[in-house]
């Protein structure tokens, strides 16, 4: 189990708590070769909307991929995307013959990728490449015969922000290697706190953390007793995960202290027994653990009949 989840469940909406899974690789479309030769332009479409829900696509159905192609919605403000960097992306996708969904990472969480061709497939490589973080882009292709409308945004990999105060000398103090991956070195000879301490490390500019959100996180987690590493999302091949916020899936130390921070922000969490795993069958059942939480996405998770009902009243209204 890892050691900031506490409760999994099954079914549907655990989909959105099952952490090692979450964050996979979703499907995109494939390449289907070089554009069409032809005169004839290509059918406008309008997306509208926050990058906090899916996105509404407006057009004239059934749409035909005239040339296949990308455009952006808006710029980002972030870093710029380079070769090779992680890339996490909310993806949402319709059949443009009649709108149906195809795909929708707001139902789950975010899907980690590399920026690489090999990981992203070549068409939703070049749409990407040299854009920002923060970006919302389309991307409008055929793929088996079905015109398949994209939009993609890109999401932060690690935090960023402005520096909150340094912690002082008998809390943890973190280091951030070129890649954000935290180090994190325990006083020597100091106890312990024994309530939930929250330091923001890092305050990002995004929107606060709300209970029942999903929330999508980098995070590496250290025992106060000796130092050691229990567990952490930075190694290779790991993706970020995801979990409901706030309503008791988490251990408490992450329901307390993360709900209100900013999307964007790097959180020192220092969960005493007591706000962790205390009286459960857990190894850390009695340890204090330091939690540096990079916190990359927070977005309500949307249900099945939510898409069925934004449909009707389009259909109502048409």
């Amino acid at each position: 189990m890892s050691s900031w989840v506490r409760v999994l469940v099954g079914g549907l909406a655990a989909a959105a708590v099952t952490v090692t899974t979450a964050c996979t690789p979703a499907s995109l479309p494939v390449e289907v070769g070089p554009s069409p030769t032809s005169s004839a332009s290509q059918a406008p479409l309008q997306v509208t909307g926050g990058s906090d829900a899916p996105p509404t696509l407006e057009y004239e159905k059934p749409f035909e991929v005239v040339r296949p192609g990308s455009s952006m919605v808006w710029p980002g403000t972030g870093d710029v995307l380079e070769r090779d960097d992680p890339v996490l992306l909310n993806l949402y996708a319709q059949d443009g013959r009649d709108g149906t969904e195809l795909q929708n990472t707001f139902r789950t969480a975010p899907a980690a990728y590399t920026m690489t061709e090999q990981s992203l497939g070549n068409r939703l490589f070049e749409a990407l490449e040299g854009r920002r973080i923060g970006t919302r882009a389309t991307l409008m292709e055929e793929q088996d015969g079905v015109p398949v409308l994209l939009v993609v945004d890109v999401l932060p990999a690690r935090a960023a922000g402005a520096e909150g105060v340094p912690p002082g000398k008998d809390l943890p103090q973190v280091r951030l290697d070129d890649l954000g991956a935290p180090t994190v070195r325990i006083p020597r000879g100091v106890d312990p706190p024994t309530d939930l301490v929250v330091h923001p490390l890092l305050r990002g500019t995004g929107p606060q953390v709300r209970a029942g959100q999903i929330l999508t996180v980098e995070f590496t987690a250290v025992r106060w007793s000796d130092g050691e590493v229990v567990d952490t999302t930075w190694t290779e091949d790991t993706p970020p995960q995801s979990a409901e916020i706030g309503i008791g899936r988490l251990v408490e130390g992450w329901d307390q202290g993360l709900l209100e921070q900013t999307v964007g922000s790097q959180v020192m969490l220092v969960v005493p027994p007591g706000s962790g795993y205390a009286n459960t069958a857990s190894e850390l059942a009695g340890e204090t653990v330091v939690y540096v939480v990079d916190i990359l996405d927070a977005h309500q998770a949307v249900a099945e009949d939510d898409e069925a009902t934004k449909e009707d009243t389009k259909k109502k209204e048409g």
